[in-house]
């Protein structure tokens, strides 16, 4: 088991509150529709950046960068709880395909933002290489 030193806890908890914050931000200008896009486009954001994440040298290099951004603003940033109130929401309001078509397709959209974000941060091989 790994344990945390709190100097992590400290910027994991300072990476978390940067990312709340500008979830609010988002979700404070973007204008009220029965389909919850601020959440949608904030999830599918996060999730492409998790995929790029881990081929920035700075997160290689450094596991406090990487606890920052990662679980810390990341972490604060998107939010699968606020997904899952509004799927509720939808549905308790009369709306159940909306909600269902909410819930497939944010998390269809997140896993293939996290993928696409893996494929376009991987390193390419040398021409040679494939040859």
């Amino acid at each position: 088991m790994t344990t945390r030193r709190s100097s992590d806890l400290a910027l994991v908890a300072a990476g978390g509150g940067a990312g709340a914050l500008l979830r609010l931000a988002v979700d404070t200008v973007a204008p009220d529709t029965l389909v919850p896009w601020p959440t949608l486009a904030i999830n599918v954001v996060g999730a492409f950046v998790l995929g790029v994440l881990p081929a920035l040298a700075v997160v290689r290099r450094s596991p406090r960068v990487a606890v920052t951004l990662g679980p810390g603003f990341l972490g604060g940033f998107t939010t699968v709880s606020a997904w899952a109130g509004e799927v509720r929401e939808l549905a308790a309001s009369g709306h159940v395909a909306t909600a269902g078509a909410y819930l497939v397709g944010t998390l269809a959209a997140g896993l293939l933002a996290a993928a696409l974000g893996r494929r376009l941060a991987r390193p390419r091989e040398p021409e040679e290489v494939l040859r």
